[in-house]
C-alpha cells in the first residue's frame, strides 16, 4: 500500500474520554512544564472501524500533574476498508492515519478545555502538534 494521498470515505462515529486527571499536589506555579504525547492505533475488522487514542501529560520534573487520554473511532466505508486489507493485516495509509490523528488531537484539545473550564488549569492548552513528525509511515494493524 502506498503512502500517497488517498481519499477515504469515513465518519467519526464515537469519541471517548478514556482518562482525565489533575494532580494538584504535583503542580508548582512558575515551574517549567513539559509535555509528553502518545499515540495508539486499533482496528475492528468486523465493524470496519479504525481507532486513534491520543494521550497527553503535562509534567514538571517528569511528574505528571495534568493527564488526558481520548479516543476517536472512525467508521470506514466498506469499499474503502477493502483497500486497507493485506492478508491478515489492516494497512492504513500514512495520509489517512495522519488525518485521523489531527482530528483526535483537536478533539482532545476541546475535551481538555471543557474539563478545565473555570479552574486554574484552563490555561494549559494542547498546543498545535505536527503529527506528520509522529506518524512517519503507513500503520499496520
Amino acid at each position: 500500500m502506498g503512502t500517497e494521498n488517498k481519499i477515504v470515505k469515513f465518519a467519526l462515529i464515537k469519541i471517548n474520554t478514556d482518562q482525565f486527571a489533575i494532580i494538584e499536589s504535583a503542580f508548582k506555579v512558575g515551574g517549567d512544564v513539559n509535555l509528553k504525547i502518545g499515540l495508539q492505533f486499533g482496528a475492528n475488522k468486523e465493524n470496519k472501524v479504525i481507532s486513534v487514542k491520543t494521550s497527553i501529560q503535562f509534567e514538571q520534573q517528569e511528574v505528571p500533574f495534568l493527564m488526558i487520554e481520548a479516543s476517536c473511532f472512525f467508521g470506514i466505508e466498506p469499499t474503502d476498508w477493502d483497500t486497507f486489507v493485506e492478508g491478515a493485516e489492516i494497512v492504513v495509509p500514512k495520509s489517512v492515519i495522519t488525518h485521523f490523528c489531527v482530528l483526535t488531537v483537536g478533539t482532545m484539545r476541546g475535551i481538555l478545555h471543557s474539563k478545565t473550564e473555570g479552574t486554574n488549569y484552563n490555561g494549559f492548552v494542547v498546543p498545535t502538534i505536527n503529527v506528520t513528525e509522529l506518524v512517519t509511515s503507513d500503520i499496520r494493524l
